[in-house]
């Protein structure tokens, strides 16, 4: 073993397993979480499943035993059950579903070269990242925020190591993340550019040398000109990545019925990165529409097959200065996007442009278009994904919108969490716009423990919808007693969740552990309340930068918002999400109500009593186009 790679893995093991919660704790919780959700009569049927499953001798037993010996006998005990139901079995398309963007903020290129220097640096800072991931020099993140004041916790890595070294391979039924665990190989020596829809392999490593900057930027100019050569021009593969995952997958099989197709199929798994240099689009430059053209790249017609969405990492750079790096979700969560975008920003920051010592050019082998036999029948899947993008395109509905009245500090001087004033702020929100609370999704990261990802802080509390609904009330007068029992409440929820004792992910646990003895499926999973209760029709994500730049996504379900906030010191940055074709959603509407009840909470935090309530909103009187 390298030794790199064992000192990885000695950081690694110091951490503890992911805890296995106590059964009747998480199903007390779980009862507690679907009550406001449901109707009476619905929540009476719910709670017999429950009392069913939860009795002495009966399956849950059995079930939590099963769980605890699995616990002793892997890493995390939940990783792979979660892996295939967040990720790998979900057959939506991955631009906006499922794989998010982090938006830079807009560039002012003079010209082509100007673009590619740019791209160049960006290259070479996510080079030089590379290389301290390989050596394993990365800091080694520790607890921010809730439960670490006391001790910085370190946190697990190995998200970090899969940044350059994973790949999302389709299939028909469930598809796979393909990972390198050393992050280490000398094979990974190449990246990907997208140009023109073509797609071109370039190796930045010559005799054991990263190419300098100058180099790149000679390569790409190499690549921007092979790229205007109609006679060479390939169909736009990449269009089918972009697909519904099956989709994909039934052209990946017939694809792969060729040679010359595996071996750019493999160029394009193997690779470090990809590079997407997009033509004009010549948009509007608001924040929503930069964000939109990052999510899905405008569709068939401006840069939608100018992408490859399975490779973990896209860095998007495009001749109008809209740049961003979008992210294939399965790997890897936001933070790690967070701090590798920060980091090539401070990169390309830190220093001047580089255009000397490119003495080598005239010995680099040339850049190789990747070249694809197509079928007819490949041709007619071709259309038929333009088609399916060109859909989602026209569908999704996003509204970037900054508070800019107060940020975190108004809300730390109030002695409350931030993060969970915000999650009360979009419950209050929602409430306004629909009369009702509906199932809440907040990643929460439980990278405390070996292999943690994240499980999931249900804000649609008791709490909050009871102060959601004395907001609407002008005659109550305990209104800041109920922000501060909400705020407390989300806060509780937070703390469960960061330390293991979530209840999503135990319910999926006990869940695939029946599947796995072939027992018959228990009650409390086939009861309407728990799909319900797993139908997030909000959710939400705090993603924290340092610098200028936000991240954004899409609804998780048709009906539903994506609202990803970045908290600042004097403003909040929100990215709200949703389809044009719900009848019940309007992300302007959902802005609307999202900052009056902040301005609401803040006159309630000065006075002890709320202003003038909100009505509720009206999503009717906002026309979708």
């Amino acid at each position: 073993m390298p030794v790199l790679e064992k000192k990885a893995e000695q950081v690694g093991a110091v951490l503890p397993k992911l805890p296995v919660p106590g059964l009747r704790r998480t199903l007390d919780a779980y009862l507690a979480c679907v009550k406001p959700l449901v109707s009476e009569e619905r929540f009476r049927a719910t709670r017999a499943a429950v009392e069913e499953f939860g009795r002495a001798g009966g399956a849950g037993e059995l079930l939590q035993r099963k769980l605890l010996e699995r616990r002793e006998k892997t890493d995390n005990w939940v990783y792979d059950f979660w892996l295939q139901d967040m990720y790998l079995n979900n057959r939506l398309a991955l631009p906006v579903n499922s794989s998010p963007a982090m938006v830079l903020p807009k560039q002012s290129f003079r010209d082509r070269a100007d673009c590619l220097r740019f791209a160049a640096r960006l290259v070479s800072g996510t080079l030089e990242y590379k290389a301290m991931l390989d050596a394993r020099s990365v800091p080694v993140d520790h607890a921010r925020g809730l439960l670490s004041e006391a001790k910085l916790d370190p946190l697990c890595m190995e998200q970090y190591y899969r940044l350059f070294s994973s790949y999302r391979r389709p299939g028909l039924k469930h598809d796979t993340l393909l990972t390198d665990r050393s992050s280490a190989s000398p094979k990974s020596e190449h990246i990907v550019v997208a140009c023109n829809s073509q797609f071109f392999t370039l190796d930045v490593v010559l005799n054991s040398q990263k190419l300098c900057e100058a180099e790149i930027v000679a390569q790409l100019e190499k690549i921007c000109k092979m790229a205007e050569n109609a006679e060479e021009s390939q169909p736009p593969v990449g269009l089918l990545t972009s697909d519904g995952r099956t989709e994909w997958a039934q052209a990946w099989e017939v694809l792969m019925q060729d040679t010359v197709n595996r071996g750019s199929l493999d160029v394009l798994e193997r690779c470090v990165c990809v590079v997407c240099l997009d033509e004009p689009c010549r948009s509007e430059t608001t924040d929503s529409t930069l964000a939109q053209l990052l999510l899905h790249g405008g569709g068939r017609e401006k840069n939608g097959a100018n992408r490859w969405y399975d490779k973990s990492v896209q860095l998007v750079v495009g001749m109008d200065g809209v740049c961003g790096v979008v992210c294939e979700h399965s790997a890897l969560e936001g933070i790690v996007l967070v701090e590798f975008t920060e980091y090539l920003l401070k990169f390309m920051m830190g220093k001047p442009l580089n255009l000397s010592g490119a003495t080598r050019v005239k010995d680099l082998h040339p850049p190789r278009r990747l070249p694809w036999r197509c079928s007819s029948q490949i041709q007619s899947l071709l259309t038929s994904s333009a088609e399916r993008l060109q859909r989602l395109v026209r569908n999704l509905d996003m509204d970037v919108f900054k508070f800019a009245f107060y940020g975190k500090e108004f809300i730390k001087k109030q002695k409350m969490s931030p993060d969970a004033f915000i999650q009360v702020a979009l419950q209050l929100a929602f409430y306004r716009c629909n009369g009702r609370q509906v199932s809440t999704y907040e990643s929460a990261s439980i990278r405390r423990f070996r292999q943690g990802r994240v499980d999931n802080i249900r804000s649609a509390t008791p709490e909050a919808l009871a102060f959601a609904r004395a907001m609407t009330d002008e005659r109550d007068a305990e209104k800041k007693q109920l922000l501060l029992d909400a705020v407390k409440a989300q806060a509780d929820c937070t703390a469960l969740a960061i330390t293991g004792n979530g209840i999503d992910n135990h319910l999926l646990g006990l869940r695939e552990i029946a599947q796995e003895m072939k027992l018959e499926k228990p009650k409390i999973f086939s009861d309407e309340s728990y799909l319900v209760s797993n139908q997030f029709i909000l959710s939400t994500s705090q993603v924290p930068t340092n610098l200028e730049m936000f991240c954004c996504y899409g609804p998780v379900v048709p009906n539903g918002y994506g609202a990803c906030y970045n908290p600042q010191p004097s403003h909040i940055l929100f990215s709200v999400s949703s389809f044009r074709e719900s009848t019940e959603t309007s992300s302007a509407a959902f802005v609307k109500a999202l900052e009056a009840a902040l301005l609401d909470m803040r006159d309630v935090c000065d006075s002890g009593k709320a202003a003038t309530p909100l009505k509720n909103v009206n999503l009717f009187s906002y026309i979708k186009v």
